[in-house]
């Protein structure tokens, strides 16, 4: 089966769940799609012993999906770039060294906390992982995604500052999150010098060479919407900014997340303000609301389906289990720390605390960054466990956190 037969299955069975979300469940869509998509799939096991060819045809089918690539080589640019369109400079200003500290020191303090518990937990219970497989693991948990939580969020009638707050985080720690995986992946390759020098020179290309290239390429396309008004090609050329600018991305080697939320910036603030007339405003804005309803739908019903591939035993499924509250333990414990040095207006209460803490969920880059383990690395058990935190933090967290904002 080809790409497009593929995608085109994708479209409508997220197109089916969603109207049976809307009709019947009436749960916020990334939630209830996921839901519907879990179901599905137990659905599917439950009857393989009725259907035998059912379960392995749809195995097959999903088998040729590289799920991986597929988010952090598509799909993840459009996302990062679509919701920092939205976030307004004034906003990210308010709360800067709140975003600064929740989305770099929290991420550190998360990956390094959880790396060294899992060695020790999944070890003690036999299963053998190595601790750079658990630093892995540390760093692909750490970042949150606030697309199934805000929509509640801003029902339950919370703060802008909240909402700015775990808007901002997610967005950078995504991509901060994914260039501390791959500086921790590059010292697993043999030629590999595990010195801090060399930690150092991967973060700063990565990390600084990903906001560099990310304000050039917002610049350059600032400049061009500003040299026209039409609205059709103003929008072309966003998504010219998107595509061509991770693809140079990952030509050159720095951070194509952490290019594309610049770049988004730059055009949803300066390019918006100063280069677009209200009419192209309004179809950039319409144009990429719609890019990240349709992505984050087939995202969130490729992880209920991830199910069905699956590979799993009991004991891996218990440690899940326990890694789940050791997680939100260190979430809370990563918030904590960096609110103890913001000061004045922006200093975190003990009920926003607790808020960002419960909704920091974990979504498709988690699952993403584990399917890009090395099979050498442990892969199946990291699969496993982030599979499980994740469909808990979107079913659970996701389906909680309004109430517990009303509180």
């Amino acid at each position: 089966m080809n790409l497009f037969h593929l995608t085109s299955i994708l479209i409508v069975l997220s197109a089916i769940f969603a109207y049976i979300n809307h009709r019947v469940l009436k749960l916020p869509n990334a939630i209830g799609l996921m839901l519907v998509s879990l179901l599905f799939s137990i659905f599917v096991i439950i009857s393989g012993s009725f259907f035998p060819s059912l379960k392995p045809n749809i195995e097959a089918q999903l088998g040729q999906i590289n799920f991986s690539e597929l988010l952090l080589e598509g799909m993840l640019s459009f996302m990062l770039f679509a919701g920092a369109i939205h976030v307004k400079f004034k906003d990210l200003n308010t709360e800067k060294w709140s975003i600064l500290l929740l989305s770099t020191m929290s991420v550190l303090i998360s990956t390094f906390a959880v790396g060294f518990s899992t060695f020790y937990l999944l070890n003690a219970f036999g299963i053998e992982v190595s601790f750079i497989s658990a630093l892995l693991f540390g760093s692909l948990i750490s970042p949150t995604d606030p697309i199934a939580v805000l929509s509640i969020l801003k029902k339950a009638g919370v703060s802008k500052s909240i909402e700015t707050k775990i808007a901002g985080e997610s967005l950078f720690n995504d991509g901060v999150a994914v260039v501390i995986f791959m500086t921790i992946l590059g010292l697993t390759k043999p030629d590999a010098e595990p010195s801090y020098s060399y930690v150092l020179e991967l973060f700063a290309q990565e990390a600084i060479g990903g906001v560099l290239l990310g304000i050039v390429v917002g610049w350059l396309g600032y400049k061009l919407i500003a040299s026209i008004d039409n609205y059709q090609v103003e929008v072309l050329v966003t998504l010219a900014v998107v595509m061509g600018g991770y693809t140079l991305a990952h030509a050159i080697h720095v951070s194509g997340p952490l290019a594309m939320v610049l770049a988004g910036l730059i055009t949803g603030n300066q390019a918006k303000s100063k280069g677009m007339s209200e009419i192209t405003a309004e179809y950039i804005d319409k144009f990429w609301e719609l890019i990240d309803e349709i992505l984050n739908a087939i995202l969130f019903v490729l992880i209920g389906l991830e199910l069905l591939i699956l590979e799993t035993n009991s004991t891996i499924i218990l440690a899940s289990i326990i890694m789940i509250f050791l997680v939100l333990a260190i979430r809370y414990i990563s918030v904590f720390i960096p609110s103890l040095l913001i000061v004045f207006k922006e200093k975190l209460s003990k009920k926003t605390l607790r808020i960002l803490t419960w909704g920091g969920l974990r979504g498709g880059i988690s699952i993403a960054l584990a399917l890009s383990i090395p099979n050498e690395l442990n892969k199946e058990v990291w699969v496993t466990i982030t599979y499980v935190i994740v469909c808990f933090s979107i079913l659970v967290q996701g389906l909680t956190i309004g109430k517990l904002a009303k509180k």
